[in-house]
């Protein structure tokens, strides 16, 4: 099979052939229809990310398909099931292998790039501000990022959970996308957001994506008693917070990291899933994805996320698939 293969961290990945391995105990098979791109597919080539596997390894963090195989001890999937993955690696493949553990069905409605798109993003968005920082109707949410895939689906989410958003994105075609989303109130990168934000009345909870300047901005138009949610730093700069500050406003601080949650309480992710895609079908949800391209442009991919030139979410599809 094909795969967006890393043979070393002083080599470029590159499309390879590889063979699949058959799924060993609690592992199912996925042929894999889509996968999603995420910024963390950009630092595992660096090893700069907190989960990067030892190479050799396949690049991509969560993909949708169908199960053609099932280890021993599977239990609740059978042949032929649409699933969604967070694999963490291993999904720019025409098959994966995975931990069954962290599959979910998805519902027949959902297309296989939808559900590419999906999990990290949302699943980031949802236990952020539903289980971590307990956003209340009518609290005023900041989105650092808010054109990104992280940023885009918190302002989504936010709305859903009744509160009043207010974006931060570069330009006026990824503001546009905020406000389609459900912004009520937009900044650009040149503006002052410490001034705007206040002006606005300040911010109850800040979701922020990007870190260095932006964070440290955020941070000082936050409203006492206030919760910052550190999710990325896209900028490449991991802000100092003063401890001080927190002590003096009563911030909250609350570090948000889905793989993590997966691991020590996978039950938090999949009360997550269940409201989300419950969501989904009712329409409340709706994926923004800029960009899908198939496996051979999968590089032109990676300099999309690379050159901040997507919106949402970028989609690689595997050969001779359709939905």
């Amino acid at each position: 099979m094909h795969a967006y293969h890393m043979p070393t961290f002083d080599a470029q990945p590159s499309l390879v052939q590889i063979d699949c391995p058959p799924p060993q105990e609690g592992q199912i098979q996925v042929q894999v229809f889509a996968c999603g791109l995420n910024f963390a597919d950009l630092l595992m080539q660096k090893s700069t990310y907190q989960d990067t596997p030892e190479p050799p390894f396949t690049l991509g963090m969560e993909i949708s398909g169908v199960v053609t195989a099932l280890g021993a001890q599977v239990r609740g999937f059978s042949l032929g099931d649409r699933v969604a993955v967070f694999c963490g690696h291993g999904g720019l493949a025409e098959f994966g292998v995975f931990d069954a553990r962290h599959a979910i069905k998805i519902p027949e409605k959902m297309s296989f790039e939808d559900a590419a798109a999906f999990q990290i993003s949302y699943g980031t968005g949802h236990v952020a501000l539903h289980h971590c920082a307990r956003l209340q109707p009518n609290e005023t949410l900041l989105v650092t990022g808010a054109a990104g895939g992280a940023g885009l689906t918190a302002v989504e989410i936010g709305k859903q959970m009744g509160a009043r958003v207010i974006a931060q994105a570069r330009g006026k075609e990824k503001l546009a996308v905020a406000q389609a989303a459900g912004a009520d109130h937009l900044i650009d990168a040149d503006e002052d957001l410490r001034e705007v934000v206040k002006s606005l009345g300040g911010a109850d909870v800040v979701y922020d994506v990007v870190g260095g300047d932006l964070w440290t901005a955020a941070f000082r138009a936050t409203n006492p008693g206030g919760r910052l949610l550190p999710i990325g730093f896209a900028s490449g700069d991991v802000p100092q917070i003063p401890a001080n500050h927190l002590l003096v406003k009563n911030l909250t601080v609350i570090g948000v990291y889905i793989g993590g949650y997966l691991k020590s309480h996978p039950e938090i992710i999949h009360a997550s899933m269940s409201s989300l895609l419950e969501w989904y079908v009712q329409g409340r949800l709706t994926p923004h994805i800029s960009h899908i391209l198939p496996l051979e442009q999968v590089a032109e991919g990676m300099e999309l996320l690379r050159s901040r030139k997507s919106t949402g979410k970028v989609v690689i599809t595997m050969p001779v698939h359709s939905t």
